[in-house]
Parts: C-alpha cells; structure tokens; sequence
C-alpha cells in the first residue's frame, strides 16, 4: 500500500503502478507463496504530453526516492515511449499498454480518491488469474515475449504458469493505425 500511496501523492496525470507491481503479485498469491516476489523495481507510468523528457521522470524517481527510499523506481512518461518503441504516439496510459509483449504485464493499479483499487487494462484479464502467459499480438517484434520469458525466469519463479504459444507469423498482420502487427 506503500507504494500506491507515493503514487497518490504526486498527483500525476493519468497514472498507474503497472506491470510486474501487479502481475507478480497475482502470480505469487495464485501460487500459495506466503511473501512477495521481490520486484527489480515499481514500474509507475503515466501519460503528460506536456512533460515528455526523461529528465521529468529522473526528478519524480528522486521525489519518490525521498517518500520511499527502501523501494526501487522506474518512472516513464509513457507520452515519449513509442519513440522508443517505434510505435505511433500512444493517446494514453492504456493505449501504451496495449503494445507492451504481454497480455498479463499490461495492467495498472492506482489508489480511487474515495478508497478503494481502480485498474486499468486495454485487455480482458483472464489469463492473469488464470496463470497464463499470453503473446500481445499488437507488439511489434513477436520474438520479444519468448525472450522475455526465458531471461525474466517466469517459469522458475511461478512453475504453475502455462505459456501461450506465439501464432504463425502469417496470424499476425499490420495495425492500421500504425503499420504494427495486431490480432
């Protein structure tokens, strides 16, 4: 809870705690595991298309370092990231998250002002809870989620998760939108 209250703290624009924060939770509490996954870092996204430079991000990760110094950040504008992703310019937070290599790392957790957990998902989250692992069509290279499988240990880690297979390459085809592959 720690973590999501230094996200509500800052009062970004159309920001969530996203990826491994939220997967790997569900993960371990699928799996029995009495304590938490330790995370590399807190993924925190957000979308301001006022403030795309990195060095936005560098003073937020320093702010949050000072609230919370014992966990790790990693803040990225997600307003600059299809830069990166050679991607077409990403609308928002969720939209960015469509793209990502996985169906299951693309979703984000944020506290509500009246209390409670809003998520937030462009997928239907079925293989989350379901221990599946599945490719995201929409992601530009396919061969990006079997690496990421293999170098993150995910089947070490969590051995009840089942990955989904990629499809033949003719399934996956351009995105209108941008020229990237889609469903």
């Amino acid at each position: 809870m720690l973590a999501l209250r230094c996200l509500a703290s800052l009062g970004l624009k159309d920001a969530w705690l996203a990826a491994g924060f939220v997967r790997n939770l569900a993960w371990d509490q699928l799996h029995g595991y009495r304590h938490p996954t330790p995370l590399n870092d807190i993924d925190l996204i957000h979308f301001d298309p006022d403030q795309p430079d990195a060095e936005a991000d560098a003073r937020i990760e320093a702010h949050l370092r000072q609230q919370a110094g014992h966990l790790r950040w990693s803040v990225k504008n997600q307003a600059r990231m299809h830069l990166r992703n050679g991607d077409a310019p990403y609308r928002d937070s969720c939209d960015a998250m469509a793209r990502w290599p996985e169906v299951e790392t693309a979703i984000g957790v944020r506290l509500r002002p009246g209390g409670g957990i809003e998520i937030a998902t462009p997928f239907i989250q079925t293989g989350l809870l379901a221990l599946r692992l599945t490719p995201n069509l929409q992601h530009r290279h396919p061969h990006t989620f079997a690496e990421r499988v293999q170098a993150k240990g995910w089947l070490r880690q969590w051995p009840r998760l089942q990955v989904e297979d990629l499809p033949r390459a003719g399934a996956w085809h351009a995105d209108p939108r941008n020229g990237n592959p889609s469903p």
